[in-house]
C-alpha cells in the first residue's frame, strides 16, 4: 500500500535520552493510522489499551498491546526492529508517541487522538515512573544517546530522589506545558480527538463510544460491555501480560507502571507557593481555550469534540 503525502513535515527535533523524533524519518506511514498523542503519564497506555481494544474486538490482538501499537520515538529498542514490526501489520494500525505535534508528521488521512490530564496529577505520576526504572536501563540509554550525538536534555538529570526539586525541574523542563499547546493548535481539525484522563476515570464507556465514532469503527450494541470491561483499569492491571512487557525497564514491572491510576495524590505533597507556581505557569504557557479544557474536563466535550 502507498504511503499518502505529509500534510506538514517535522518542524522541530526533540531529541534526548529516552525519546528520539528523527525515528520518524524512518516511518512509513498508511491511510487509516491511529496516533495517540500524549504527555507522559496522560493516560497514554490506557488509551492504547482502547484502540486496541476496539480494532480486536473479539479479543484476540496478535500481540500485546505495547508491541502491537508501539512508542516509535522511544529509544528502547532499535528503530528498525519496530518499523518492520509495523510494516508487517496486515490490519489498521496504531501508534504511540509523547513527542509535542510540531515533532511529529502529520497526515490528513490519519486519525490523531490527543489525550491529557491535570499536570500536577501527570507530575506526580511520571516521579513514580521514573523512580521505577531499571538503573542500567537508564545508563544504557544515557550511554547511547552520547554515542549518536544526542543530547542529555535541557536542565539535566531530573532529581527524582527529592519531590520538591523533581516537581521544580518539572515545570521548568517537563514538556506538559508545550505539548498540550502545541496540540491545541489542531483541535478543530477533523481527524483530531481530544480526551481527557477525568472524563476516561468518570465514564469509560461514553468515552469508548466517543472514540469508536472517531475512529469509524462499528461496535455490535451488545458487545459494549465486555469490551469497556477489558479495559478498565483493575482488567488491564490483572492481565497485565496482554499489555506489556513491564518487567524488562521497570523495578516492579507492571505494579510500579500500572501504578494507581488515581488523581489528587498532589495535594498532600505539593505546597501553596508549588501550587501557585503551577497556576502561575499555566496561564503564561497554555492557551486560554486549552487552560479551560485541561481544568473542566467532562464539560468541555461540546467544546472539543
Amino acid at each position: 500500500m502507498e504511503s499518502s503525502p505529509l500534510r506538514r513535515d517535522i518542524e522541530r527535533d526533540y531529541r534526548g535520552v529516552i525519546s528520539d523524533n528523527r525515528r520518524w524519518e524512518r516511518f512509513v506511514h498508511r491511510p487509516g493510522d491511529i496516533f495517540v498523542c500524549s504527555p507522559p503519564k496522560c493516560g497514554t497506555t490506557w488509551t492504547q489499551t482502547i484502540v486496541v481494544t476496539l480494532l480486536f474486538q473479539p479479543g484476540d490482538p496478535p500481540a500485546p498491546v505495547m508491541s502491537l501499537a508501539p512508542w516509535l520515538d522511544a529509544r528502547f529498542n532499535p528503530i528498525e526492529d519496530l518499523v518492520a514490526n509495523l510494516n508487517t501489520q496486515p490490519h489498521r494500525r496504531s501508534i504511540k508517541t509523547h513527542t509535542p505535534a510540531d515533532g511529529i508528521p502529520w497526515y490528513p488521512d490519519a486519525s490523531y487522538i490527543v489525550v491529557a490530564r491535570d499536570g500536577r496529577d501527570a507530575f506526580m505520576s511520571l516521579l513514580n515512573h521514573m523512580r521505577s526504572m531499571r538503573p542500567h536501563v537508564v545508563s544504557s540509554l544515557a550511554a547511547s544517546a552520547v554515542a549518536e550525538g544526542i543530547p542529555l536534555g535541557e536542565g539535566g538529570v531530573p532529581p527524582i530522589d527529592d519531590v520538591h526539586a523533581f516537581y521544580a525541574w518539572w515545570l521548568r523542563y517537563g514538556p506538559w506545558f508545550n505539548h498540550l499547546t502545541t496540540f491545541w493548535a489542531h483541535r478543530d481539525e477533523a481527524n483530531v480527538l481530544f480526551v481527557h484522563y477525568d472524563d476516561l476515570n468518570a465514564d469509560l464507556a461514553g468515552e469508548m463510544r466517543r472514540i469508536a465514532r472517531f475512529l469509524g469503527i462499528a461496535v455490535v450494541k451488545t458487545d459494549w460491555p465486555r469490551l469497556v470491561e477489558r479495559c478498565t483499569f483493575a482488567s488491564m492491571k490483572s492481565r497485565a501480560e496482554e499489555i506489556g512487557d513491564f518487567e524488562r525497564i521497570f523495578q516492579g514491572g507492571a505494579e510500579s507502571f500500572l501504578y494507581k491510576g488515581t488523581n489528587g495524590r498532589w495535594r498532600d505533597v505539593l505546597t501553596l507557593d508549588e501550587l501557585a507556581q503551577f497556576e502561575k505557569a499555566s496561564l503564561e504557557r497554555l492557551p486560554p481555550g486549552a487552560l479551560s479544557w485541561i481544568n473542566r474536563g467532562m464539560q468541555a466535550h461540546t467544546e472539543t469534540a
